[in-house]
């Protein structure tokens, strides 16, 4: 059979035999193959080649091309039709391998522009590309110019053919060989990312810190997840939402794509009735649930609480994308179950500073509730200061203390009805230090910050403060606060020694103070956002 060369390519090479007399063999041969399906003709170009195994064919002989692409016509491997490309020379295919970096098996010539362009291409791909993929198979017709000992051990190839060896059936086989160890690769290096999200996204979970918080990043987290396989982005648009249930009642905390909106204040969930009885179902069974159009992960942890994520779906999963996100749940599970354990410490820890609060103001005869409102105003004030979410929260849990000291206060003096001696007022400021003895010795920052407060609530700006005298910002910006707080809601509150004040009268006297008693720059926040803090005050109303 004459040969020709491909248009500005070098001399033609010694004719290999010619491998095109078993095309009609191979093809019935390889009918009984499970992983081998043959396309009807006039389908095979409904493929895209997105979704095809690619298959690089690098040689300077046009028959060479042509003949490849007769014998492997129609070839399909787990779904996926075979697409090709074409170089006549490694100049070529250097060009062809960087624009396509999905390209799954190449077969190459060796002597092409030069003895050892295809040896130098190969170089290139696992080298300079760092292409560790794709399927090599080299094929020379003049084997003294690549030795296959020499080759084998020296280059990073995965299969060497004489093209005199080359029947059609053999190609076939060598062909499918390395389309499956790519396929295979490619599982293992999905695999491998997929696990190395689950950790990532497992570690930032670990870091959330309110539930609402937490159920945010676990859709955003997941979304991440499902997108790190090309070919198994089944999330359409992504759209998913968590939510608790508490009595049979479903309230959504957090969403993304279309639910957006859900756990946003005053916004109700709108879900259709099919998504709520796949949600009613999964708690029923008290397991996840998958389908073809969506999937719903369940938690229930160990106090009791259930949790739901949602996600919709536009087909349905595969086994390997299943286990991912089961193992990834997995995680979720555990991060969400010390979530609620260390939500359910919190609340604990609250509830006895408040009661610990509240006992003491209960002892002199003052109402429970101040210590709330105290607790609520204080950490208003500092979040309108500008102060961190973190410092915020300590000081609406710390404050509620900055009276305990009083219990080391005899009942004549802290429950005296009228006015106090001199002698008497030296023992009731007593309270500052004997609050601070008795919280200092914590290493919780909760009871080392209540220390400070307790010790310093009552320091004035101008100086003339106690117990130590401290002036303008040696004292510490909680004391400051509370020091502020705890007097304006005290004017207005009833006490044993005097009825509640008018608003107005409370504002003049904390005007007169500003600067002297009080922080200046505080002052003029309170007064700046003084209905916001009235109607905080309104939430804790004295018991009648």
């Amino acid at each position: 059979m004459p040969k020709t060369a491909a248009p500005d390519q070098p001399a033609v090479k010694p004719e290999p035999e010619d491998y095109s007399r078993d095309v009609d063999s191979a093809l019935s041969d390889t009918r009984d193959n499970d992983d081998l399906i043959f396309a009807e003709e006039s389908k095979s170009t409904q493929f895209c080649a997105a979704n095809a195994w690619k298959l690089l064919i690098v040689d300077d002989e046009e028959e060479v091309h042509a003949i490849t692409r007769i014998v492997l016509e129609g070839l399909t491997f787990s779904g996926k039709p075979l697409t090709f490309l074409s170089a006549y020379s490694a100049t070529q295919a250097r060009v062809i391998l960087q624009e396509h970096t999905d390209i799954a098996a190449i077969l190459l010539d060796v002597v092409m522009e030069t003895g050892q362009a295809g040896l130098e291409l190969v170089e290139f791909i696992r080298n300079e590309l760092g292409n560790s993929m794709v399927r090599i198979i080299l094929r020379t017709g003049q084997a003294g110019q690549a030795p296959e000992r020499e080759v084998i051990t020296r280059y990073d190839i995965n299969d060497y053919k004489h093209k005199t060896e080359l029947t059609a059936q053999k190609l076939f086989s060598t062909v499918v060989t390395a389309i499956r160890s790519y396929h295979d690769l490619r599982t293992i290096e999905q695999s491998r990312k997929g696990l190395e999200m689950i950790i990532a996204s497992s570690r930032n979970l670990f870091g959330e810190n309110s539930i609402r918080q937490f159920a945010a990043g676990v859709l955003d987290q997941m979304i991440s997840l499902l997108r790190i396989n090309e070919d198994c982005l089944f999330l359409h648009a992504p759209s998913g939402f968590a939510a608790t249930i508490t009595d049979g009642n479903i309230a959504l905390i957090a969403g993304t794509g279309e639910f957006h909106t859900c756990g946003e204040k005053g916004v109700p969930p709108q879900l259709d009735p099919e998504i709520t009885h796949l949600l009613h179902e999964s708690v029923r069974r008290k397991e996840s649930m998958f389908s073809a159009s969506a999937f719903v992960q369940y938690y229930c942890s160990g106090s009791g609480s259930e949790t739901l994520f949602f996600f919709r779906l536009t087909r349905a999963l595969t086994a390997w994308e299943t286990n991912l996100v089961q193992v990834f749940c997995g995680n979720v599970a555990v991060a969400l179950d010390n979530m609620y354990l260390n939500q359910e410490l919190v609340f604990t820890q609250k509830e006895i500073i408040l009661t610990l609060g509240e006992c003491v103001e209960s002892r002199s005869k003052e109402t429970a509730s101040h210590v709330r409102r105290v607790s609520e105003c204080c950490s208003l004030l500092a979040s309108l200061l500008g102060f961190s979410p973190q410092e915020v929260k300590l000081i609406r849990m710390a404050s509620p203390m900055h009276d305990v000291g009083k219990i080391g206060i005899p009942d004549a003096i802290l429950l005296k009805p009228g006015p106090l001696t001199a002698e008497e007022f030296e023992i009731i400021k007593t309270h500052t230090t004997i609050g601070y003895h008795i919280l200092q010795s914590s290493e919780r920052p909760i009871m080392r910050t209540a220390a400070i407060i307790a010790h310093e609530h009552h320091e004035y700006w101008n100086g003339l403060g106690y117990p130590r005298g401290l002036a303008g910002e040696d004292i510490h910006p909680f004391g400051r606060i509370t020091c502020l707080v705890d007097v304006f809601d005290s004017l207005l509150s009833r006490r044993i020694y005097k009825d509640p004040w008018e608003l107005e009268r409370a504002l003049t006297y904390i005007t007169q103070e500003k600067g002297k008693m009080f922080d200046p720059a505080m002052v003029e926040i309170l007064f700046e956002h003084m209905d916001v803090f009235i109607a905080t005050r309104l939430r804790f109303p004295d018991a009648l």
